[in-house]
């Protein structure tokens, strides 16, 4: 890793720390017990996390807070845990070819008349016999990737269960609001009536989780079946987000002034997988103005 990589947007956990953090992710295949699926794409947590520590200090969130929230950063993907790249790949390209929403809120909007939380059930109503059709078997497995996206909210609780024992015995304090935040994106309602520095929290992980993705390589291809990462197409989700409501100016703000200050260089390019072009880079030392 290079010096800026370590310089900027820094990690404030330990290295031992963040090893055993990152094995959370691991989960034992359903199929074949001895067999560990490995977290998928850690490293677009831990980019993220340094990200988000690094926007919530220059909000003026003090330093003991925004340790404890770099782990809930961290963990954001946990109800992921055991993702299937191939499966769940084949799942949701299938559903993005279709038209088909991919989040809890998106899907309500499209379908008011499912319950709340039953969004997962709901899709496999709709397009089992569809996707089956197209040889995508809805087993038991299957439909858990389906719920990565769809309940996400009960996967996340489910997995948390199972794993805080883990995180108390690593000296880590579980607070209820590190589960909120990593809830925002898919659940945004969730958080109308929480305290105004948790909802800051919450969309600073989901405008730098987003940025990070937008620029991930790994993740544009395997899951959302991207071709190309450009700067113009995740400056242009974020500006959707902030018209939502979803992010708002000073998160933004701050995204865009650390990004042309050049804070996120390194970590963006080995997201990336490759150097910015001159142009690219010039582009960013422009963000703010």
């Amino acid at each position: 890793m290079t010096r800026s990589a370590l310089t900027h947007a820094p990690l404030l956990v330990s290295r031992t720390l963040l090893s055993r953090l990152m094995r959370l992710y691991d989960y034992p295949h359903p199929a074949h017990p001895d067999r560990i699926i490995r977290g998928y794409d850690r490293p677009h947590a831990v980019r993220t996390a340094r990200m988000c520590a690094a926007v919530a200090t220059a909000l003026g969130h003090g330093a003991e807070r925004v340790c404890q929230y770099q782990i809930a950063c961290l963990l954001h993907d946990l109800g992921r845990a055991g993702l299937d790249r191939r499966l769940f790949g084949k799942i949701w390209s299938w559903a993005k070819a279709q038209g088909i929403p991919t989040r809890p809120r998106e899907w309500r909007a499209v379908h008011p008349e499912t319950a709340y939380g039953r969004e997962t059930e709901a899709f496999l109503q709709h397009y089992r016999n569809k996707l089956e059709a197209d040889g995508i078997a809805m087993t038991p497995w299957a439909k858990e990737q389906v719920e990565m996206r769809l309940g996400y909210s009960r996967r996340l609780a489910r997995r948390l269960r199972t794993v805080r024992p883990t995180i108390k015995k690593m000296g880590v304090t579980w607070l209820p609001w590190m589960q909120q935040v990593m809830l925002y994106y898919y659940y945004p309602e969730k958080l109308t009536s929480a305290k105004p520095w948790i909802r800051q929290l919450a969309e600073i992980l989901v405008a730098c989780e987003q940025f990070e993705a937008y620029s991930n390589q790994r993740r544009g291809r395997d899951y959302y079946v991207r071709k190309k990462e450009t700067l113009i197409d995740a400056f242009a989700y974020l500006e959707t987000l902030q018209q939502e409501g979803i992010l708002s100016g000073a998160v933004m703000g701050a995204l865009r002034r650390l990004t042309a200050q050049g804070e996120f260089d390194a970590i963006l390019e080995e997201a990336r997988g490759c150097a910015f072009t001159r142009g690219e880079r010039r582009a960013l030392r422009a963000m703010e103005s």
